[in-house]
């Protein structure tokens, strides 16, 4: 390789960098402002909400930011949140009060100097935040005299949401539960693999069938860089000689992407209801009339880890470490094809518009979710990593085929 190259290489791969850090700032702040969101210059105590519109069947947070010079001391009002609660209709204020709580009540009684406290209101989302309509939240402070208020608006779902949940949601995760109700301690990790499994089973042929357009694809790079080298600044004659390509080698471009796209939603919705739907009493509204009323609650412990905390010292290394398996095999194909070819010899020497890209996806795409397994609980860790090692092997099995 020439200097010139080498130059060429550690400018893309800090370019790559700088656009990778400034990336996962950007999602960091965007999915996860309470950990990551730029330092508040308020001061005083400031009672907010981490989301001011809350879709319907979800629950509301609370955050409380003390910017004082003394530590915030509450009374504990189990089984009420440390709120004062209203409904607002118009210029009508009710009080709403309640015993009835999904989960145990859990007491704040302190918000330390210079700290916050991100409080889920989610043991009253079926008794006191069950209407849509707005409320308001009322945080006396310890002095008697002054409050703190902030409003939030529950709003009913959408009808693309209702029948992603219908027909998406609720089936994967009451199959979830029907898989974990036979396993040793109703144990969830188990019941993930096996759900992951069976849900990657059924979207096997599609998946495969992309993977072999990816392939083909992927096959025949060398030679449309070649082209775009050929016929530069022609975009017409490019695009007639890659059509050109595509019928020669029977490829077709939306091979690829149209399975991918189908099983999207489907991933999707494991993903939510493996993050959101592990704990079963924030779930009735999710579950069939068979699963409303169970005498057991999930195991979550599986192999040390508890899979409603983050894991951050075993389940990010691994992820990042099979992602980038995963890519790197992806990509595996056109590698070899352009060291193979002259034609690809050729292209090599031309600026390569996907080299970035790939190098993108290869780099960046692992530690992205190396860093956002950091925060979401190991049962969402556990399904990641259960669906790429699947996706690996899916991917050693296309890449031994003969073109």
């Amino acid at each position: 390789m020439s200097n010139k190259s080498k130059l060429r290489d550690l400018i893309e791969f800090f370019l790559l960098f700088l656009a990778l850090y400034f990336l996962t700032q950007l999602a960091l702040q965007r999915f996860l402002p309470q950990y990551f969101g730029e330092k508040s210059q308020e001061t005083g105590v400031i009672l907010s909400m981490q989301d001011a519109t809350v879709k319907g069947e979800h629950h509301p947070v609370a955050i409380i930011r003390n910017h004082t010079e003394e530590a915030l001391t509450l009374a504990d009002k189990c089984p009420m949140p440390p709120f004062d609660v209203w409904r607002i209709e118009g210029e009508e204020r009710t009080a709403l009060t309640t015993e009835e709580t999904a989960l145990p009540c859990v007491a704040l009684t302190e918000v330390p100097v210079g700290d916050q406290v991100t409080y889920s209101l989610a043991p009253w989302k079926y008794s006191l935040f069950n209407e849509y309509t707005t409320y308001e939240l009322v945080l006396p402070l310890p002095d008697a005299e002054t409050s703190l208020t902030t409003r939030f608006t529950i709003n009913k779902v959408g009808t693309v949401t209702q029948i992603f949940r219908t027909f998406i949601t609720k089936p994967l995760l009451n199959l979830l539960i029907l898989i974990a109700s036979v396993m040793p301690g109703y144990n969830l990790g188990l019941a993930i693999i096996i759900l992951t499994i069976i849900v990657k089973l059924l979207l096997f042929i599609p998946t495969q069938h992309g993977l072999e357009g990816q392939r083909k694809l992927q096959a025949i790079q060398p030679k449309l860089d070649v082209i775009k080298k050929k016929y530069q600044g022609n975009p017409q004659k490019i695009q007639e000689e890659t059509m050109k390509i595509w019928k020669e080698n029977k490829v077709n471009p939306f091979q690829s992407c149209l399975p991918m796209i189908i099983q999207f939603p489907v991933l999707i919705g494991l993903f939510f209801v493996i993050r959101d739907g592990s704990i079963l009493e924030l779930s009735s509204h999710l579950l069939y009339a068979s699963h409303q009323n169970l005498s057991w609650s999930f195991g979550m412990n599986f192999l040390g880890l508890n899979l409603i905390e983050p894991s951050r010292y075993v389940m990010p290394p691994l992820l990042v470490i099979m992602q980038f398996a995963q890519m790197k095999l992806s990509f595996a194909i056109a590698k070899k094809k352009k060291k193979a070819s002259k034609e690809g010899k050729e292209a090599k020497e031309a600026k390569d518009p996907q080299q970035m890209q790939q190098k993108m996806m290869l780099y960046g795409l692992p530690i992205m979710i190396g860093v956002f397994a950091l925060q979401f609980p190991a049962a969402v860790s556990l399904y990641w990593g259960i669906s790429t090692l699947f996706a690996i092997g899916q991917q050693l099995v296309v890449n031994r085929k003969e073109l």
